[in-house]
Parts: structure tokens; C-alpha cells; sequence
């Protein structure tokens, strides 16, 4: 058995994953038959009274030159999560992530995060009139701060894979003249290290822009923001 895991605790890494994968709640993700095995994830509320996602696999993983006979696809996500953290990108809170192989020798593997308190799909924000609630400084640095964290994980050559509005979550901390945006990305199971930060930056930016309802002004004035923020004009995006 093979066991890889964080978040230092006083039990061990076997008994930790025990615990994890015999926890039980709501599924907000039905488990999906994919990559040779099946993944979902389950909405759980701690002993603790704390709210988790626990993404709950078996089966379930990649390939790479590095990994040519397969490996647990948390255990990418658990590395962007890490990395994307010491970048300074906002991501949610990794709690535990394990993976051993069953008597059979096929893979279980576990991600807990805990759940983004108060965030939303920036979507919904938009659909629930969020610019004009807070009003129009306040969108400013809300997409100010979306661009500053995509040129951050892009300047340290992460690509995201997966970048749609759904996976973009915000949340308005305070109230009148103190509101400020904070901003979290999510579903990072296909990110990976690019050998160039601009290759990252071309490819999720023009997913966004496909995949994006931002209003022309909007994009246009994200996209601006982005490239300050990058250093660096991305071609196509307009």
C-alpha cells in the first residue's frame, strides 16, 4: 500500500485515509465512469461542524511520461493546489489528499478541501446583479484581482485546463465603502506546468474567452488588466 497525504495530523497517514473514504454525505458531483475508473464528489459536514468536499476515486487516473503506468488524478490536482498556494492564487484550502492501491492493486484515491464559505460562481454573481449592487468601482477591482491571480499562475508557467466561468468563484467581504472582492479558482484536476508561461496564459485565456458570458466591455477591460498584470500582450484574445 502506498499512502501520500497532508495536513499534519497526530494520526497516521492509513488511519487518516480510512477516515476520509468511510466518511459519507451528499453527492454534488455523481460519480462518473472515466479514465479507466470512477470519480464524484460528496458534500460532508465534519465532526468539527466544519463543511467538506470529499472527491472520492477508484480507478481513476493518468498518464504521462513521468507516470507512464498511471497515476491517482488528485494527486495532480493536490500539486496544482500547492503550487497555485505559494503563488499566491487564490484556491481552496486543501484539508487531505491520499491514494493507495486496494489488495487488487487498483488505486483509491481521496481530495478533501474545505468549502468556500460565502463564494459564489462568478456567473451567478453577475445573474443576481452583483456590478450594480456594489457598483462599478467595486467590478473594477473584482476583475483586477480575477486578472492578477490568472497572470500570477500563469507567470509560474501553471495552466489551468479547465478555465470556465464556473470554475471562477467570488465573494464580497464587508460592507459600503469597505466591500472588497476576493476571487478563488476551482477544479484544478487537469492543471499542469507548462514549459513557458505565455503557452499557458494563450491557452486558458482563449478557453475563457470562448467559454466566457463577460460582456465585450468587460473582456475587453479584463483582458487589459490581465496583460498588465502578465507583463505581456497575449495575441488572439480580443
Amino acid at each position: 500500500m502506498a499512502v501520500e497525504f497532508v495536513a499534519g495530523s497526530s494520526v497516521a497517514g492509513g488511519d487518516r485515509f480510512s477516515y476520509f473514504w468511510n466518511q459519507r454525505g451528499e453527492w454534488v458531483e455523481e460519480p462518473n465512469l472515466r479514465r479507466g475508473g470512477e470519480s464524484g464528489v460528496q458534500r460532508v459536514l465534519s465532526e468539527n461542524g466544519r463543511l467538506l468536499y470529499i472527491k472520492r476515486q477508484t480507478g481513476h487516473i493518468y498518464r504521462s511520461w513521468l507516470y507512464p503506468f498511471g497515476r491517482p488524478t488528485v494527486l495532480r490536482e493536490r500539486d496544482a493546489l500547492e503550487g497555485l498556494r505559494q503563488l499566491e492564487v487564490g484556491v481552496p484550502k486543501m484539508v487531505f489528499c491520499g491514494a493507495e492501491r486496494d489488495k487488487n492493486g487498483q488505486w483509491r484515491a481521496l481530495l478533501v478541501t474545505a468549502a468556500l464559505e460565502g463564494f459564489e460562481e462568478i456567473d451567478k454573481w453577475y445573474a443576481a446583479g452583483g456590478p450594480e449592487r456594489y457598483g462599478d468601482k467595486l467590478h473594477e477591482q473584482l476583475l483586477g484581482l480575477l486578472a492578477r491571480n490568472l497572470a500570477r499562475m500563469h507567470r509560474g508557467r501553471w495552466q489551468h485546463s479547465c478555465l470556465y466561468m464556473k470554475h471562477i468563484f467570488v465573494r464580497i467581504v464587508g460592507e459600503g465603502a469597505s466591500a472588497r472582492p476576493e476571487v478563488a479558482l476551482l477544479d484544478l484536476e487537469k492543471s499542469r506546468r507548462r514549459l513557458t508561461a505565455y503557452g499557458a496564459a494563450q491557452h486558458d485565456m482563449k478557453q475563457l474567452r470562448r467559454h466566457s458570458s463577460f460582456s465585450t466591455a468587460d473582456w475587453s477591460k479584463l483582458v487589459y488588466l490581465y496583460q498588465t498584470a502578465f507583463g505581456s500582450a497575449i495575441k488572439g484574445l480580443e
